[in-house]
């Protein structure tokens, strides 16, 4: 038996779920969120809790029944919560402005890089050194963060460049002198 897929999602005071055909409804304070499931896993409001059983152990069904259960508890914990990621720039130079829903970024090229925040997320800046990207849908503000990363991802010799706030940064020693 799955160990994530049997644990039972808590509901929330002031979330509402509405489950039909597999395509789970979940509207809370912060926004409201849907998405369709497999049909092979069944989800059962029961009791204030949301539980997600499999027919059979097939392994699509197993591989199946910890995803759904996931997905659910991640859509329960974005419309109470929500998700944030906060990014660093180091580098000399390197800097973010915010203006609308534009972001700026400086980051040593020869032209600076603009990117529109998507829908249903926000970014927000800390002096012009730290970005917050904020959602409700943990899929989409992970994909975000990881899209300005990727603009200039951190390199090892001097750390320079966007990285997680969490992230630790494997550094190489550079070149040495003549002997």
């Amino acid at each position: 038996m799955s160990r994530i897929g049997k644990l039972p999602v808590a509901i929330p005071a002031g979330v509402t779920v509405e489950i039909k055909d597999n395509v789970v409804k979940v509207k809370g304070p912060k926004g409201t969120l849907e998405r369709t499931f497999a049909k092979e896993i069944t989800i059962k409001e029961e009791d204030g809790h949301l539980v997600v059983t499999r027919p059979n152990d097939n392994k699509k069904e197993k591989s199946l029944h910890g995803l759904t259960r996931a997905l659910l508890f991640n859509m329960v914990e974005g419309v109470s919560n929500g998700y944030e990621k906060k990014l660093e720039i180091n580098g000399v130079g390197y800097r973010a402005a915010k203006q609308g829903k534009t972001l700026t970024l400086t980051l040593g090229y020869s032209h600076p890089v603009t990117m529109e925040d998507p829908e249903g997320l926000e970014t927000v800046l800390e002096g012009t050194n730290t970005i917050f990207v904020r959602g409700i849908d943990k899929e989409k503000v992970g994909q975000y963060a990881a899209e300005i990363r990727g603009k200039r991802a951190p390199e090892p010799y001097k750390g320079k460049g966007i990285k997680y706030s969490t992230e630790v940064i494997r550094r190489k020693v550079g070149k040495t002198g003549k002997k």
